[in-house]
Parts: structure tokens; sequence; C-alpha cells
């Protein structure tokens, strides 16, 4: 399989140390590898054909919808697309809804069913992890990503990393681990209890624009794992991605047949689920998209949404720098647009002595639009930026610490945002008044953060803070102090919670669970146990055949 690219690259135990260098290097290959259909080096070029990004339903690509969607290069206005997708309309859905239909509850696989599919999905993983670990191949997804949601390249080439690591965890025996039967004995002779994982069938993936292989592929592949059939909706400005994941999938062994995948706008896609027998939907993106699609769906979801994510500094200083760098990171990567990126930083007052804020200014002023560690929003206009900006700095003694304007020099469509790294100061004070709570509780998907200080006798209202935000995503409590850590721990709830001086409210990888607590619709990522809760549900067989030879019928109850 690797052959599909030239020239091949043999040991791939130094992959992943290419992997790295590559982020402080030249980008390296501008190969294509042959299964791949789409050419990011030149995408937007004036006077070339424009690429066509088609749907693939019941094994077949096609690009039979009337309509056409034009996705526009999101850095410079002046280019011409960078590709199309199908606008599939409501009136065109009919083979999708055919599709999946054909697929029982019982799943496509299941322990006690095609077993063998267990073992084909091991031996697909393993291959799709080994290209991905493919220099050539590493390189053109993260080009491909870049070329639809800018991010700098150290952050693309981040998300191919995880997906190949994580479809190495489950190379193997790994995915029929993931539905590994227990026992339990019964009352007499012959009878035992089997709990199962068992398939839901026929079930749908939503997927965001901000991780357009990450966030897909893990929730694709944990579906496909546990016997599940899914049809693909991703966000349509990045849907070229997950195309030619499909594709090097296919190239890997997958059956065509086994993954839908339908182009076209949030509404249509809601008359896929609600007009077929889809038994699960998983969705990643807004909270309040994530709360339609659970009204229209009678719950029937899992969600990783909306995330206002906070940090909390402890009383114990020290590894300022460090500290200043993670916080800069949390805020700023991916230009802000990660559901774990860090929306409010709690500062103790100690570290006001040795200018940690001062630092995080000076890190967030490096940031740039060459290397694209600032650039363009993808759901958030310059104005609703600045309006969120100038709301905040209203409050009665808050102020904008840095940002706060429009990118100097830029051409990105006035339908993005192209806003400064920023931070708004607020005193705890005020922020946990009624009106202001609601506003800076408000997460906006974009370079932005509040910082608010505290200190021993006011940790109480911090807590109350945490207590009132609506969604418990990821969490940092930055410090070594184990009183203070479980102080903060043991009151607060967010799913994916980092302890330490090391702590950091992003980071999604593949080794532990990454997702929200506290909603029982809540969807995890990666793991063996984030698999099972979102993607299979729990049987229960009892077996008892043997009856006794001294049995006596007793009387009737």
């Amino acid at each position: 399989m690797l052959a599909a690219v030239l020239p091949v690259r043999q040991q791939c135990g130094k992959h992943f140390k290419n992997l790295h260098n590559f982020t402080t290097t030249r980008l390296l290959s501008t190969m294509i590898p042959s299964w791949a259909t789409y050419d990011p080096y030149s995408a937007g070029t004036k006077g070339k054909e424009v690429y066509a990004v088609p749907n693939l339903v019941d094994g077949q690509w096609s690009h039979d919808a009337k309509q056409t969607m034009s996705i526009i290069d999101p850095l410079d206005q002046d280019k011409g697309p960078i590709f199309t997708i199908c606008d599939t309309q409501e009136d065109e859905i009919q083979p999708f809804i055919d599709s999946l239909r054909k697929v029982p509850k019982s799943g496509l696989h299941n322990p006690l069913k095609k077993p063998e599919r267990y073992l084909q999905y091991g031996d697909i993983s393993r291959k799709a992890g080994h290209a991905l670990m493919d220099p050539d191949i590493a390189e053109y997804f993260a080009r491909t990503i870049m070329s639809c949601v800018p991010k700098s390249h150290a952050q693309a080439l981040g998300e191919v990393r995880v997906s190949a690591q994580f479809l190495n965890n489950f190379g193997g025996d790994n995915v029929r681990q993931l539905a590994r039967s227990f026992g339990v004995p019964g009352d007499h002779y012959g009878q035992m209890t089997v709990g199962h994982r068992w398939p839901f069938g026929p079930v749908a993936i939503v997927s965001p624009f901000n991780f357009p292989l990450e966030i897909p592929c893990l929730q694709l592949m944990g579906a496909l794992f546990m016997g599940n059939k899914p049809v693909l909706k991703p966000s349509e400005q990045v849907s070229v991605v997950m195309e030619q994941f499909l594709r090097l999938l296919h190239d890997c062994g997958m059956d065509m047949a086994d993954v839908d995948f339908l182009n076209c706008r949030g509404p249509v896609a809601q008359k896929v689920i609600v007009g077929t027998p889809v038994r699960l939907t998983q969705f990643t993106g807004s909270s309040r998209v994530g709360e339609l699609l659970s009204a229209a769906t009678h719950g029937k979801v899992r969600l990783e949404d909306a995330g206002f994510d906070w940090k909390v500094i402890g009383p114990d200083v020290g590894d300022v720098d460090y500290v200043a760098w993670q916080c800069d990171q949390d805020a700023y990567a991916s230009i802000g647009q990660k559901c774990s990126a860090q929306s409010i930083c709690f500062v103790h007052e100690n570290w006001k002595s040795v200018g940690l804020v001062d630092k995080m200014k000076d890190l967030a002023m490096k940031r740039n639009l060459q290397d694209l560690t600032v650039g363009p929003t993808l759901t958030v206009t310059t104005k609703q930026f600045l309006d969120h900006t100038n709301k905040l700095a209203a409050i009665d003694g808050a102020s904008i610490l840095w940002g706060g304007n429009e990118l100097a020099d830029h051409n990105i469509p006035d339908k993005y945002g192209a806003c400064e790294p920023t931070a708004v100061f607020v005193p705890l004070s005020e922020m946990i008044k009624g009106d202001n709570f609601e506003a800076c509780a408000t997460e906006i998907f974009a370079p932005f953060q509040v910082i608010t200080y505290y200190n021993d006798e006011t940790l109480s209202d911090v807590l109350d803070a945490l207590e009132r935000m609506s969604h418990h995503l990821t969490a940092a409590v930055v410090s070594n102090d184990v009183a203070f850590q479980t102080k903060v721990l043991s009151n607060t709830v967010n799913g994916t919670t980092y302890t330490g001086r090391r702590a950091r409210t992003t980071g999604a990888p593949q080794n532990h669970w990454f997702g929200p607590a506290g909603d029982p619709r809540g969807a995890g990522i990666g793991t063996i146990e984030a698999i099972q809760l979102v993607w299979s549900c729990h049987r229960e067989i009892i077996h008892d055949a043997l009856i006794p030879d001294n049995w006596v019928q007793p009387k009737s109850s």
C-alpha cells in the first residue's frame, strides 16, 4: 500500500522523529499519493480547474447533486475557490436514506455476527496508521488541512500524528478487544449470563471544521470498529480532508459501502438523520446546534459541544516562563479555534510580582500571519470579535490587556474574522455579577480570553464561578500544591482536567479520554472507554438450556 507514494519511505521506526523535525524546518514534500485526487499545493490557483468533492453513497462516488458550493480560500479573498462540494438538496437524499435502511439494528458485525470483520478492521487500522506515519503522506494531509483551515504547520501536522497513533493503537487484535464480553455465573446449573458490547447499526457523524482530520477520523473509526455503518457529514469548509482520508481507507482495504459521505448544509443533514433509521448521531460543534439536534432526534445523540474552558493558576509560584508559554498555547494555538482553548484564566495574586501576565502578552504579540500563528476565524467575524471585546472592556474596572484590533495587512475574506490575539482583564468582583458573568462566560471561538486575579480569600468566588458555567469540557489547575489541587478538583466537574504545574486546557491526544462531563449525552473520543461509550450499547444474553431430570412442575404463581 505504501507503494502508493513515490519515493517509498522505508524504516517506519524513524517516521515520528521525521514528523517532529517537519514542525521546525521547511515544508518538505509536495508529492501527491497515487490514491489521492486533490492537490493542496495548487488549490485556488486561477486558471486551474477547481477540484470537486463528491458524495459517497452505497459504495459509489457521486457528483449527481444539481447544485455545488464553492469553498473560498480563507487567507486570500482574491484567489479562486480551493474546491467545490456537492450542495445536496432535500429532494436528493433518497439514496442516502435507502443505503442506511439496508443496515440492520444488529450492525454490520457484532460479537456473534461476522466476527472476522473485527480482524479486518484491525488490519485496515494498522495499514492506515502506517501510511500516516510516512512523511510524504503526513505532509500531504498537513497541507490539505492548511489549505482550508489555516493553522500553523506544527498544529496541522499534530493532527496527522495523533490520528496515526490512534490508528496504530487499534491495529491487529485491538479492535476485537473493544467488543470484549464478560460472563457472570447464573442461579443454577447450566445458566450463565454474558454481557456484550453491541452496535447500533445505522449511525451518523457530524464533524467540525477546526480539526478536519483528527476528530472525524477518531469518531469514524470508533463507529466502524464496533460494527456500525456511519454516514459522515463533515463541515463544508473542510470536506476535502475526510474525502481524501476515505480514499486512503479504501486503499487500505475498507469496503467502499461501509461509510456514506454526505456533503450538504445542516438542515439537509438533519432531514437524513431524522428521516432514516439512524439510531445514534455523534455531533461535535456548537452547543446551539447540538441542542437542536438533540431535540430533533429525541435525545439519540452523543455531544462534544461548546467548551468555555477555564484555567486556575494556584498560589505556588514557579516555572514562570513555562506557565506563560502554556497559557499562550492554550489560548491562541490554532488561532483559538479549539473547543479546549483557554477561555478564562484565574490567576492568583502571588504571580503579579513575577510578571506572568506580561510574559503572556509578550508571547501573544509575537504571533503573526506569516507563520499562521494568527489568522482567520471561520465562525466569528471581525465585527463580532471586536464587539465582544469592547462589551467586556466596558465593565467597571475592566481593560484590554493586549490585542483588541483587526489584523494589519491581511486579505482575509470579509465573511471570516481577522483579529489579533486578545485578552481582557475583568475584576473578579465585577465578573461574578449577573449580567457581567453571562457576558464573560460566553464562548467566542477565536483567539480571545478573559483574565482575572483572585487571592486566598476570594477562592470561594472562583469556585462559585466555575459552578455557574454551563459546559464542562476541559480545565487546568496549574499548581503543585496538593491541598489546593484537591480543593479545586473536588468542587468541579470538567471531563478532561489537567492538574500540576504543567497543566493545560488544550490537548486531545489518543492516549487519554477527551470529552465533557456532567451531561449524560456527552461524547468521548480516542480511548477504549470512549469508543465503547459512544459507539456501542450493552446487551445481556442469558444462556439457560439445561432442565434437571428431577424437575417437578410447581404451582402457578
